[in-house]
């Protein structure tokens, strides 16, 4: 051989050497969590890598040890589902456009378990530390530097691992297997007929994984209880309890110091060795105490409880709390009907169905962002199915005086008695429950935002689950109402009762008239669920979510299925009840704009009829005590149940909430044309003048009439007048409502579209989730109104911009539709408007304000079903 050759193959021998050494088994440093060197703490893990067991023949013993080399895996944050990380990484791009999800998605990817892997770094020995899980979807198998610590089971039952004597100074390695899941058979989560399901079934974590730290005696958890002095809030009994926990085989004697509401807190207390005790110190009295109100009843003052363990002189642990101090009672009235009573208050819940992100990713500025729209429409509370969310949601809430009703999921493991839910019970699954509803009332327990728990949704659960849901509760001292369901099925069931709660629908289209009606879920009592189903996203968001061919289908084939409207199956995989009653009432659509023009209309005019007539009967003989639209939100782009589409573009259902959720509103009856006035804040309002005025379709007025001295009880309802049946109108005319105060000011207007040819509900005929219609309303006359100009101007600083808008033309203008955008042409998204979709007479101006990121001059687009298109760059300030 050559001497070139065996140079040559010496360097080729030395490469070959290289690319099968084994790489660094250093951990990226931004995935190795560093645990705090205090005395005590809690340290969340920092990140992960994860990767397929197809791709991994290492055991569960090998991957947590410190030396395994995972470079190669994909990094994740510290909250992250199998499928969101691949998101993350780049593997499935624009997962959530046209049908991505369905034809690019490789399904099994997720038929297999997946590995979870991370690293923590300690200085030195803890006497304590403990990891704590606070679920896995389904299941997984934890290991920790090599030695496997046990399984947790389901997504919200949580364990508790002692791994004191296996962690070690330096780096430690944590892995867990994390098996595929099935909503049918596993307690997890499932999107029902809401949306499709991730491919991955919410595999994974999406709460943080914790590291606690301490010393020979834990407090593994504390809470408040409040007493409210009423009606006049005079005093407040505040009552904490410690759960403390020796961790040593030795009996121990541990101080317990602390404040509550700056009350000073002093026990000591004798445990037996491995004891764990609900320790309760003596009630402190609170005078003039600050109220936790619902938002619009006052505010939302928090107290914080803090409490120290000191054993033999040492710091051995802390923790620490928030509260509030409010009273709530939840019961049914002489109706049989649920109720709720806050701070001595009956109020009317309005709220709307929650929707997790499909993926289950944190995003802290969204969600900050969707619970600032819920109060902008007005809305005052949220029921979470199921997706009981991360701890900054209900913080939010805490903070923003939204009331929560969390519960259980229907349809699947957690609700088999229905006859379409999941699996039926094994003995091995009633821990799994029992163990989901302790942990889960331990999280829940000291947010006063929260108000009820649901531990069934479409049923009430059997006679044994709810007594041993309820030993959970008490074990944790749970302060709140517990219901047995959003709905009257299977029920009344001992020892809960009847849920007094109905879920008749609808899911689906139904006219606004169907509100005031006397049966189903027309308003009155009180309903978990219901809504006249599909909600069309605004132009840009149809776009930007269905691809070429879905948008061609959606106005011209409405029977065609859309993978963005509900799960995939009957029958809300379709919009034909939606687009056959718009057609009929608005006319033909004649392209996708028109359709979704008329959408927005549609839409508008069916929320705001649901929420007015729900108001309207808030003090009726069988009052409307409270209902939730169905839904809030998405979990992803989606055609169906929502106020306001999953990128945040509020469009007609939103405004239309919003204007019959106003704080003081005028409102027209779909029913008897009769004009009230609905308040719904605490304080009272007189001295009102109300004017109703009737015009056809080309402009003519045919019908005012007015009222002045008028008063209303906040909360509650004062009938004005009943306008005359319309005679000789147009197919298609207005009715305008104006309420000012005693120095003529605005305070409410109001308009409506009408036809002297009213929508029929054909009760006779109703199906579970709608309610056919006999004869629909003649509303095309709206297609036929003249193009109108506008004046447009703006101006703009910082995160506000101010728009006027002026009708410069001789037709009336239905809705003004107002767009911010970038510089880009992108929407500037979220944004919240002091009111938008208003109507203008020939003449008329309004001025309203939008909240929004800091932008420089942003675009100004305006609309509407007859406005002719402007566009106007703000002028900046």
């Amino acid at each position: 051989m050559s001497s070139l050759r065996v140079r040559v193959a010496l360097v080729l021998a030395v490469l070959l050497t290289f690319s099968l050494a084994q790489p660094s088994t250093a951990a990226p440093a931004d995935l190795v969590t560093t645990l705090s060197e205090a005395e005590s703490g809690n340290t969340a893990i920092s990140g992960w890598q994860i990767q397929s067991s197809a791709q991994v023949s290492a055991t569960g013993e090998e991957i947590s040890q410190s030396r395994y080399d995972g470079s190669r895996w994909y990094r994740v944050g510290p909250r992250s589902t199998v499928l969101a990380g691949l998101v993350q990484n780049g593997r499935y791009p624009n997962l959530f456009h046209g049908t991505n999800m369905r034809d690019n998605v490789n399904r099994a990817d997720f038929q297999v378990p997946w590995w979870y892997r991370t690293e923590f770094h300690v200085r030195d020995r803890s006497p304590n530390t403990v990891l704590k899980i606070p679920g896995v979807t389904s299941r997984g198998e934890v290991f920790l530097n090599g030695t496997k610590l046990g399984d947790v089971v389901g997504t919200y039952n949580a364990r508790d691992f002692d791994i004191s004597s296996l962690v070690k100074p330096g780096r430690n390695a944590l892995a867990i297997k994390v098996a595929p899941a099935d909503p049918q058979k596993h307690f997890t989560i499932s999107w029902i007929d809401w949306a499709q399901p991730a491919p991955d079934n919410n595999m994974g974590l999406f709460r943080d994984v914790e590291i606690a730290r301490g010393g020979a005696v834990s407090l593994v958890g504390a809470y408040v209880h409040t007493k409210l002095a009423l009606p006049g809030f005079e005093t407040a009994e505040l009552k904490a309890f410690a759960e403390v926990r020796n961790n040593t085989a030795a009996p121990q004697t541990v101080a317990l110091q602390g404040e509550v509401a700056s009350r000073r807190l002093n026990q000591v207390v004798q445990l037996n060795a491995g004891e764990t005790r609900t320790v309760a110190f003596a009630p402190e009295t609170l005078r003039n105490p600050r109220v936790w109100w619902p938002y619009q009843y006052g505010e939302q003052p928090l107290y914080r409880l803090d409490l120290t363990a000191r054993v033999n002189g040492r710091t051995s642990d802390r923790t620490g709390t928030t509260f509030g101090i409010r009273d709530v009672v939840s019961n049914l009235n002489a109706k049989g009907d649920r109720q709720f009573i806050v701070n001595g208050k009956q109020i009317q819940i309005r709220g709307g169905g929650w929707a997790s992100d499909l993926l289950l990713r944190t995003q802290p500025d969204r969600l900050g962002a969707q619970l600032r729209y819920t109060r902008d429409m007005g809305l005052n509370a949220i029921r979470l199915e199921g997706k009981l969310e991360t701890p900054e949601f209900y913080e939010l809430a805490d903070r923003l005086g939204i009331m929560l009703l969390p519960g259980w999921e229907c349809c699947d493991k957690w609700e088999p008695w229905t006859g379409w839910g999941g699996e039926a019970w094994t003995p091995e699954d009633y821990p799994i429950a029992q163990g989901s509803l302790n942990a889960q009332a331990r999280f829940l327990r000291n947010h006063p935002s929260v108000i009820a728990f649901l531990i069934g949704s479409d049923i009430s659960p059997p006679e044994d689950v709810q007594r041993m849901y309820l030993g959970e509760f008490e074990k944790v001292g749970w302060p709140n109402p517990v219901l047995p369901a959003a709905s009257l099925n299977g029920g009344p069931q001992p020892p809960l009762g009847p849920s007094g709660s109905k879920m008749e629908g609808p899911y689906d289209w139904v006219p606004p008239v169907y509100w005031y009606g006397d049966k189903l879920g027309a308003a009155f009592g009180f309903a978990g669920e219901l809504s006249a189903g599909h909600s069309i996203p605004a132009l840009d968001t149809v776009k930007g979510m269905l691809n070429a061919t879905e948008q061609e289908q959606l106005w011209r084939e409405p029977a065609t299925p859309q993978f963005h409207t509900g799960r995939g199956n009957e029958p809300f995989n379709n919009l034909r009840l939606f687009s056959t009653a718009l057609a009929e009432r608005y006319g033909t659509p004649t392209s996708l704009a028109d359709y979704v023009d008329k959408a927005q209309l549609a839409n508008y005019e069916q929320v705001r009829a649901q929420f007015e007539a729900n108001a309207r009967r808030m003090t009726a003989e069988r009052p409307a005590t409270g209902f939730i639209y169905w839904m809030l939100n998405n979990a992803w782009p989606s055609l169906n149940w929502h106020l306001y589409s999953y990128d945040l573009n509020p469009a007609g259902a939103y405004f239309g909430a919003k204007k019959a959720n106003e704080s003081i509103h005028i409102q027209y009856s779909y029913d008897d044309r009769s004009v009230v006035i609905v308040g719904q804040s605490p304080k009272k309002a007189d001295k009102l003048t109300a004017l109703a005025e009737v015009y056809t379709i080309d402009g003519k007025l045919v019908h005012s009439q007015t009222k002045s001295g008028i008063s209303v009880s906040l909360p509650g309802v004062a009938e004005v007048f009943t306008l005359p049946e319309p005679q000789n109108l147009s197919s298609t005319y207005f009715v305008r409502l104006k309420l000012t105060d005693a120095q003529g000011k605005d305070i409410s207007k109001n308009t409506y579209w009408l036809s002297s040819k009213p929508d029929v509900p054909d009760w006779d005929n109703s199906q579970w989730y709608y309610t056919p219609v006999s004869q629909f309303a003649d509303l095309k006359g709206l297609a036929t109104l003249p193009k109108a100009s506008v004046d447009v101007r703006a101006r703009s600083h910082g995160d506000k911009t101010t728009v006027t808008v002026r009708n410069t033309s001789t037709t009336i203008i239905p809705a003004v539709q107002l767009t911010l955008r970038k510089a880009d042409g992108s929407q500037l998204l979220p944004v919240t408007w002091s009111d938008n979709y208003v109507a203008l007479w020939p003449g008329e101006s309004i001025t309203v304000q939008a909240s929004h990121e800091p932008t420089r001059r942003p675009t100004v687009d305006v609309g509407g079903i007859n406005v002719a298109s402007q566009k106007l760059a703000a002028a900046e300030e």
